[in-house]
C-alpha cells in the first residue's frame, strides 16, 4: 500500500550557472519518494509570481500532489545562487525574505498532518518564526504513529542550538552528515568521541529510532537503538551533488516505512543517492522510464 509522505519547507529554485532547476529538500524528497513508489506530497509555499507558476507546473509535471503548496502575494518564490566547486561540490547563496519564510497553519495543513504517514522537515526552512511554528503546529498534529524525520541542513546561519534541540526532539530519525554530526554534538553541549558513540547518546537522549549519518562518496552509518549498520557507498561520475543527500533520505524512509532491515535501508538509500549524484540537478528522469533500471545501471 502507497504511504503518505510528506516533504514539508522550502520549495526554490536552484540557479546555477546558465540554468536554473526546481528544488528545495522538502520537494526533492518529496519526488524521489514518488519514484520509490509511495505518494510524495509536497508541503510548502511560493510566490504569485512567473517562478512560482513555473514550480507549481513543474512539480505537477513530475507527478507530485501540489494542492497543499500554498502561493503567497506578497513575498517571491524562493531562489539560491548555487555555484559547484571543481570537485562537484556546491556551495549555496540563499535569498530571503521569501515565501516559505511565511507558511501558514490551515485547516487544510491540519487535514493533511492528521492523515499523513511520514513527515520529513529540516532546520533552513525554520529560519523564521513564522514558518518554525507552522512546522512545529504540523508535527504536533500529525498522528501518534506518523513517523517524523529531521533533515538536518546547516546552511549560512540559519540555525541555532534552540532550533536544533527542538527539531531533535520532535522526530523519531535524525539524517545528518559527518560534517554536521560534531558542530551538532558542540551546539547541543554533548560531547563527540566518534560517530557511533555520538548516535547512540543521541538516541538514548531524545528517544530517537534512528540516526543516519552520511559520509559523501564513502557511504553511510545508521545506527537504531539495538544495532548498527555501516555501508561503503556506489562509486559513480559525479555530475553534481545538489539533492543528493535528499534521495538518500527519501530511499531510507521508504523502506523504514515498509519493514525492511537495517542492512536494506542503507543499501537502497546509497543506491538512489548515488544515482542523484550522477545525474544533473535534483530532480532528474529515471533513464527508460523506471526508477529501477536507472538504481540497476549504479549497481
Amino acid at each position: 500500500m502507497k504511504k503518505r509522505v510528506v516533504g514539508l519547507g522550502e520549495v526554490l529554485w536552484d540557479l546555477f550557472p546558465g540554468h536554473a532547476c526546481l528544488g528545495g529538500a522538502p520537494s526533492n524528497f518529496a519526488y524521489i519518494t514518488t519514484l520509490m513508489g509511495d505518494r510524495g506530497i509536497v508541503a510548502s509555499r511560493v510566490g504569485q509570481d512567473s517562478r512560482g507558476i513555473e514550480a507549481l507546473r513543474r512539480l505537477e509535471e513530475l507527478g507530485l500532489n501540489i494542492d497543499h503548496v500554498q502561493t503567497d502575494r506578497e513575498h517571491p518564490t524562493g531562489t539560491v545562487n548555487v555555484h559547484i566547486d571543481d570537485n562537484g561540490q556546491p556551495r549555496f547563496e540563499i535569498t530571503q525574505p521569501v515565501a516559505w519564510d511565511h507558511l501558514q497553519w490551515t485547516l487544510d495543513w491540519q487535514h493533511l498532518a492528521e492523515t499523513a504517514n511520514a513527515v520529513c522537515f529540516g532546520s533552513l526552512a525554520q529560519r523564521s518564526e513564522t514558518s518554525r511554528q507552522t512546522i512545529r503546529r504540523f508535527l504536533k498534529a500529525s498522528s501518534p504513529g506518523a513517523l517524523k524525520i529531521f533533515d538536518v541542513n546547516l546552511r549560512q546561519s540559519f540555525y541555532s542550538p534552540e532550533i536544533l534541540v527542538d527539531s531533535i526532539r520532535l522526530a523519531d530519525i535524525v539524517k545528518l552528515n559527518n560534517d554536521e554530526l560534531p558542530k551538532i554534538m558542540s551546539l547541543i553541549r554533548m560531547p563527540h568521541k566518534d560517530e557511533l558513540s555520538s548516535a547512540r547518546r543521541l538516541i538514548e537522549e531524545y528517544e530517537l529510532e534512528l540516526i543516519s549519518i552520511t559520509r559523501g562518496g564513502r557511504g553511510s552509518l545508521l545506527v537504531s537503538k539495538k544495532s548498527s549498520s555501516e555501508h561503503p557507498g556506489f562509486k559513480v561520475q559525479v555530475a553534481d551533488t545538489v539533492g543528493s543527500g535528499d534521495a538518500f533520505t527519501a530511499g531510507l524512509v521508504h523502506e523504514y516505512l515498509h519493514g525492511a532491515s537495517l542492512d536494506l535501508m542503507n543499501e537502497v538509500a546509497n543506491l538512489v543517492g548515488a544515482w542523484v549524484t550522477s545525474e544533473v540537478g535534483a530532480m532528474p528522469t529515471p533513464k527508460h522510464g523506471a526508477l529501477e533500471h536507472s538504481l540497476a545501471e549504479i549497481r
